[in-house]
């Protein structure tokens, strides 16, 4: 049975592979990139009553929150099993999650979240209460948000594609930045002090 289910995940749309595609998965990727961003923040808000929350990048955008969205609308179709999506709609953002949080602990020797005092945490980057409030925005995004986001691309098309890869080479820029910083925070933490002589 579960293999029967499986085999219904497959990439719905073949024409990510094109420059049109490239284009639309980019528009995707930055605008839940910058929702996220704005969840993120407005969630420290209302729990700390401070609106910036620490961000890996120096743009306003949590790549988390565009990478889960895009997998998820390529993944899914309107045929596809309720079973399957509910499925994918709880695994791909805790995979993307841990995943996340698991590399930037190795890389940068730092967890930009931790969930370790939650219950039914592993190693801090994901938690049962989490994964569950992933599980229902994911679901809330592919039933009525992505929708929404495809109309709005529709509109804006003929613009976009002026301007895609310019907004492309940005999110790069800011990434490559961002490592750069954060590595360069990394050495000076490590670097012995020299005692005063």
């Amino acid at each position: 049975m579960i293999i029967n289910l499986l085999n219904g995940i497959e990439f719905q749309n073949p024409d990510i592979f094109n420059l049109e595609g490239a284009a639309a998965i980019i528009f995707y990727f930055t605008i839940y990139s910058l929702i996220g961003w704005l969840l993120e923040n407005s969630y420290n808000f209302v729990t700390k009553r401070e609106f910036f929350k620490p961000n890996f990048l120096f743009g306003p955008f949590k790549p988390m929150y565009g990478f889960t969205p895009v997998l998820l609308v390529y993944l899914i179709s309107p045929e596809t099993n309720w079973v399957v999506v509910i499925l994918l709609c709880t695994l791909i953002p805790t995979m993307v999650e841990y995943l996340t949080g698991s590399l930037l602990q190795k890389l940068f020797n730092r967890q930009w979240w931790d969930y370790s005092n939650s219950p039914l945490q592993l190693h801090g980057h994901i938690c049962l209460p989490f994964s569950v409030c992933w599980s229902i925005l994911s679901l809330l995004c592919i039933k009525w948000i992505h929708p929404a986001i495809v109309l709005l691309y529709g509109d804006i098309e003929p613009y976009w594609a002026w301007i895609w890869s310019a907004v492309g080479l940005y999110l790069l820029a800011d990434l490559v930045l961002a490592i750069r910083k954060h590595t360069l925070q990394d050495l000076i933490t490590d670097e012995p002090t020299n005692p005063i002589q």
